[in-house]
């Protein structure tokens, strides 16, 4: 499977942002090397809704960020074991794949404890239980399992042997003494011994390598309920396999077990690894199924979640977890700004009056044709960006992109453009906090700190009634992002001109910056349509002097 690579807008998408991620990842699915995925980091506002719905096109997906996740690592996929598994089986999984632990699972595939390495070692290493095999419940299935035996004779009704494990080499008058009812014999095929055994009533006769036992021996143990298996193996490796038998139920870890989501971030779980000392966790996904194991190494792997960046490049204005990500390239229009990246990137930033001006023109220029719906996105973008020519940011650039574009789309953008703005700007039953958050940008400077919010309508006296709700709710955000200034561009687009709303200690740069008098937080300002062009370098040069 490709890599993936997000491409993503700034938050609060506007339809420049929505419908240029959307564009840029047709031509490069077409272009590229990897999976490209749009994505959005906000709500879908009207507008942009307008222009999705028109053409048919979902939404890009939503994310939070793009922290590096559990589920974006290469861990190992190992496939989880039962608890009933024989301790052979799980030390030669281990050995094959070359992993220190295994997580176990019960009957509903839910993780119910871990099995390592040394849960193996430490069962040979302690003082050897010779009633073992009564403890932890051996089958004679672990036990045919372990010692690729065969049964010559069972006992139906006996589930699990409880008495003491003898290998038997002493004369038959010592194994008389020794054996007791329901132990446990390990023997070559040697009758006296066996004939005692059956007497004594063991409950298990291991006949090693691979020694028939005579038809009435076998009667004699239908008598007395004893099993009889046979194994290739001599008496010595039988004795030291029959403990590679137990479960590994009565060997793992069970309490306390550190096991993570796929959807963990790797900076939460480094610093559980650090405080613990377990060579590999478990892995779970959202069903709680386990899925893998991860360990320390996956995580200097140096993977990092890819993205594309269009319609912005200022960290405050991007996504979440950018330091987290390696940036492969920006498409942009706006003012240069503070994201930094680790090497080389292709990095196009133009002065025109939208970002999807550009990505169509890197179709063109790679002779490559947007589809009929792609194009009638980045139509729609040019003409929300550019307020159809209105705004000072329009290049002859975005008219003869916009002509190219409408002709594939098959659409008459005078009649397209006003139907997509009446939908977008009515602000009916808008709340203040979404009003304000609508189209909502942070710009960091040394000493400020400003919020910027614009609304285009075609009916600027309808947010009159909300005015006093409005400062109220900017006075707020103010307060709770620490901003030095907020403002707020009401734009009315047939009248090309914007209300500038204003809250902050430091709205009196606004004064200074447009050489007006505000009155009660705010003030119109004739022919003022564009935040990037005609808001944003005033405001910086206040604030920079």
């Amino acid at each position: 499977m490709k890599d993936i690579v997000y491409i993503t807008g700034h938050r609060n998408p506007d339809s420049d942002s929505i419908c240029a991620a959307l564009a840029y990842a047709e031509f490069k699915n077409k272009t590229g090397n990897f999976q490209y995925v749009p994505v959005r980091l906000g709500d879908i506002n009207r507008e942009t809704y307008f222009i999705l719905a028109y053409f048919g096109v979902e939404p890009p997906q939503f994310i939070e960020n793009v922290r590096l996740q559990v589920s974006d690592l290469n861990i190992d996929k190992i496939a989880p074991i039962s608890s009933d598994i024989t301790l052979k089986m799980a030390w030669n999984i281990m050995r094959m794949n070359n992993i220190k632990s295994l997580p176990v699972v019960d009957e509903n595939e839910t993780l119910n404890g871990v099995v390592s390495v040394s849960n193996v070692t430490e069962s040979y290493m302690d003082v050897w239980d010779n009633m073992i095999l009564g403890k932890s419940k051996v089958t004679v299935n672990n036990l045919l399992d372990t010692l690729t035996g065969q049964i010559i004779h069972l006992d139906k009704d006996r589930k699990h042997y409880y008495g003491k494990i003898f290998a038997l080499s002493a004369s038959p008058e010592d194994v008389q003494r020794t054996l007791e009812e329901g132990d446990i014999v390990i023997t070559g095929n040697r009758r006296e011994s066996l004939e005692v055994a059956i007497q004594k009533r063991v409950s298990l006769i291991i006949v090693t390598g691979s020694g028939e036992v005579e038809e009435s021996l076998i009667e004699q143990a239908n008598e007395n309920r004893v099993t009889i298996l046979s194994t290739p193996y001599d008496t010595y490796t039988t004795s030291r396999l029959i403990t590679q038998a137990v479960p590994v139920s009565y060997v793992m870890s069970r309490e306390d077990i550190i096991y993570f989501s796929s959807d963990d971030y790797i900076g939460d779980i480094r610093n559980t690894m650090a405080e613990t000392r377990f060579r590999s966790y478990p892995v779970v996904n959202e069903e709680s199924k386990v899925i893998g194991t991860i360990s320390r190494y996956h995580l200097i792997s140096g993977k990092k979640k890819k993205v594309i960046l269009v319609d912005h490049n200022e960290k405050g204005q991007s996504v979440e977890g950018l330091n987290e990500a390696e940036i492969l390239e920006i498409i942009d229009h706006h003012r240069v700004a503070d994201v930094a990246t680790t090497s080389p990137i292709f990095f196009r930033n133009e002065p025109v009056g939208s970002t999807s001006t550009i990505v169509a023109n890197i179709f063109f220029e790679n002779g490559i044709r947007p589809s009929k719906k792609t194009a009638g996105l980045l139509a729609g973008a040019i003409i929300s960006d550019t307020l159809l020519f209105k705004s000072p940011t329009s290049t002859n650039v975005d008219r003869l992109t916009l002509e190219r574009l409408a002709q594939i789309a098959d659409i008459d953008v005078e009649e397209f453009a006003l139907e997509m703005f009446k939908y977008g700007t009515s602000l009916a039953g808008k709340t203040p906090e979404e009003i304000l958050k609508q189209d909502f940008k942070i710009f960091t400077y040394d000493s400020s700190r400003i919020g910027v919010s614009q609304v285009y309508t075609m009916d600027a006296e309808s947010l009159n009634d909300l005015k006093g709700d409005i400062i109220e709710a900017m006075e707020e955000m103010t307060s709770d992002f620490g901003f030095s200034l907020q403002v707020l561009i009401v734009t009315d687009i047939y009248k090309e001109g914007s209300e500038l709303i204003v809250v902050g200690k430091q709205k009196d740069i606004i004064n200074k910056a447009f050489g007006v008098t505000m009155k009660e937080n705010s003030v119109y300002i004739p022919g003022i349509l564009s935040r990037k062009k005609q808001v944003i370098p005033p405001i910086s040069s206040v604030i920079n002097r």
